[in-house]
């Protein structure tokens, strides 16, 4: 089976091709202007912007499926007035002209309660599934060890960018998209119960592609100036993902190259996430005793 993915250039879109046609967005965060009013910003309703965008996409690609990489909502754990108002009609206009396939993300809790009485919305377990040969899942969990049988991984979670900062200190961040392989010893540690080796039918060494934010107010990780224990999810977190010959991508299609080399630039550096000293609280507090 021939597999062809490509971006929509510009756009925070992906569309798989085989024998059927698939378009995927990660991370929408319906109800995020919810959460930013109780901390103080007032925002409308992005809904109908985001749900004009996707639709500009359908007309674009003619998909049989739009797949919804994981964070359709925001609020956790609760559901807000704006989610509840909001989802089932987002859900539904899709499911007017495609199928639609959930795969959710740590957000979605409860997103079974807003789904509209649509026979061609499916969600799937959060460990993910392969459609034609390509695995999805959002990334937030390991991976179903199924998916390691796939040709591709589509993940998201990380809402990867590129910063790249003068000498001034201003700093440019542009969205990206990543292409990297998984680290087999580290999946063979995890998954000592499956046998994966390169010529087990268990093992297809995937190319794995992260997928950048659809919705802009939710900011992103820096990929160029991250090391694993700042990327998000086990997977990453484990080393289970090749960081430092993965390849970086711009919106506009241009290639940046490994991330390794990004980092070497003057304008990229890495920084690490500081780290509480354990006990530290603790022998403060004996010092005022």
């Amino acid at each position: 089976m021939t597999i062809q993915i490509d971006p929509i250039i510009d756009e925070p879109a992906l569309v798989v091709s085989s024998e059927t046609k698939s378009l995927v967005v990660a991370d929408i965060h319906l109800g995020i202007e919810w959460d930013l009013y109780r901390s103080g910003f007032s925002i409308p309703s992005r809904m109908k912007y985001g749900l004009e965008r996707i639709l500009g996409y359908i007309s674009q690609v003619s998909p049989d499926r739009i797949i919804l990489l994981g964070d359709v909502k925001h609020n956790v754990p609760q559901i807000s007035w704006q989610e509840r108002n909001e989802i089932p009609h987002f859900l539904s206009v899709l499911s007017d002209h495609a199928d639609v396939e959930i795969f959710p993300g740590n957000h979605d809790g409860g997103i079974e309660y807003l789904l509209p009485e649509r026979e061609n919305i499916t969600v799937h377990p959060a460990r993910g599934a392969i459609i034609e040969n390509v695995g999805y899942f959002h990334g937030h969990t390991w991976p179903d060890p199924e998916m390691l049988k796939a040709q591709y991984i589509i993940t998201a979670h990380n809402h990867p960018t590129i910063r790249l900062t003068d000498s001034l200190g201003y700093a440019m961040v542009e969205q990206s998209w990543i292409r990297t392989r998984l680290n087999l010893p580290v999946l063979q540690e995890h998954f000592s119960s499956v046998e994966l080796e390169n010529d087990s039918d268990n093992w297809n060494d995937p190319e794995m592609i992260i997928v950048p934010s659809f919705n802009e107010l939710c900011g992103g990780v820096a990929f160029n100036e991250s090391l694993h224990d700042d990327l998000l999810g086990p997977l990453f977190s484990s080393r289970g993902v090749d960081i430092d010959n993965a390849q970086a991508y711009l919106l506009d299609g241009t290639q940046l190259g490994k991330l390794k080399n990004i980092r070497k630039l003057e304008e990229s550096k890495v920084r690490p996430r500081m780290k509480r000293k354990a006990g530290k609280k603790g022998e403060q507090k004996r010092s005022r005793k």
